[in-house]
């Protein structure tokens, strides 16, 4: 696919998204379904707004990728990854519509994502089978820890950006930086719908962030944080296992840093404090850097970092052997958890002082 060609398909994608997403926001509100009300312990809008993101980005995904595949007569010749992909999304959202409402059970959020990681693996067959030369001592074959390492980095990054979904635009606008390099660096932008993807979910973006104004604001929802990490989890993981395209897995971590690191802090810190996992706070990094700046100065923080923490693992992936990438990661997690904490360490100070 040339470049004019994606282009075209990334300006059919967002307006069809900005369509989707104006009518299910109007009846949405409307209907009075799906709609998150404010509260002033963990939630900064002041408007009632619906959650009816994910759906918008998924109705605009399949409907702009069949005027993708009847405009080029490629009807029945659709990738059987992205097939499967979309069949397993669309359960997804549904079940997690279901949490929107009523919030499910750890327990039975985890059974759907790992049923779906499942399918995907046994109808695609693609998962990871090699971590490459990552700690420099030759290359690592998972063998029979493949599916189930597959499944535990598939549940990790939903996880990740459903948790980091705090703050307008955050979890989108990471999750399309993190498509964006995966897709233009490891070739797979050119032959494949992920350029869709992306365009959806900037249609969406478009509301969110409220360029309508802000009476005309929607949001993801679990439904939809959970179903951009499932495509962002997988797009990384055939990016990185399929020979076609020569990019390192360890390079992915970098694409995804900042909600990974998130996560992974988020939940030792819990654990240590005997605070449970999936209970609500204000412990992500996010509400962090919100005590000192704005949610919209916050937001292009953590973007710029995103930004600049790609483009460093590009250049360690182009210049240096897998595994210095690796142990580069292992000192940027640590500066990031040194400044993420001793940064909240010391707001905690000042405000009591």
């Amino acid at each position: 696919m040339e470049l004019n060609i994606i282009i075209d398909y990334l300006i059919i994608s967002i307006m069809a998204s900005l369509a989707i997403n104006s009518v299910l926001r109007n009846f949405a509100k409307e209907k009075k379904l799906l709609v998150d009300i404010p509260d002033r312990s963990r939630k900064f809008h002041k408007r009632a707004t619906p959650l009816t993101g994910g759906i918008g980005i998924l109705l605009a995904v399949i409907i702009s990728t069949e005027i993708y595949l009847d405009m080029n007569n490629l009807k029945g010749y659709m990738p059987e990854f992205s097939q499967k992909l979309y069949v397993a999304s669309i359960p997804l959202l549904l079940l997690f519509l279901v949490d929107d409402f009523k919030t499910l059970r750890p327990f039975y959020r985890l059974m759907i994502q790992v049923v779906l990681s499942l399918y995907v693996i046994f109808s695609t067959d693609v998962y990871l089978y090699t971590l490459g030369n990552l700690f420099g001592f030759g290359e690592i074959q998972l063998g029979i820890l493949s599916i189930p390492l597959t499944i535990f980095c598939v549940v990790g990054i939903m996880n990740a950006f459903n948790m980091i979904d705090g703050i307008n635009g955050l979890c989108a606008g990471s999750a399309m930086a993190a498509l964006l390099f995966i897709g233009f660096y490891s070739g797979l932008m050119y032959d494949s719908v992920l350029i869709i993807l992306i365009g959806s979910m900037l249609g969406f973006l478009i509301f969110n962030l409220r360029f309508f104004g802000k009476k005309r604001g929607v949001f993801l929802g679990d439904s939809g944080s959970n179903l951009i990490g499932f495509w962002v989890a997988w797009s990384a993981i055939y990016a990185s296992q399929n020979m076609l395209y020569q990019v390192e897995p360890i390079t992915m971590l970098w694409f995804v840093s900042i909600p990974l690191l998130d996560c992974i802090g988020l939940i030792f810190s819990r654990v240590i404090k005997g605070i449970g996992i999936a209970s609500p706070g204000r412990d992500h990094i996010h509400h962090k850097l919100m005590l000192r700046y704005s949610p919209e100065g916050t937001l292009g923080i953590i973007l710029f970092i995103s930004l600049l923490a790609g483009i460093f693992g590009i250049f360690l992936d182009n210049n240096y052997a897998p595994w210095v990438s690796t142990y580069v990661f292992i000192l940027f997690s640590a500066i990031y958890y040194l400044y993420a904490y001793a940064y909240k360490n010391d707001q905690s100070r000042t405000v009591n002082s």
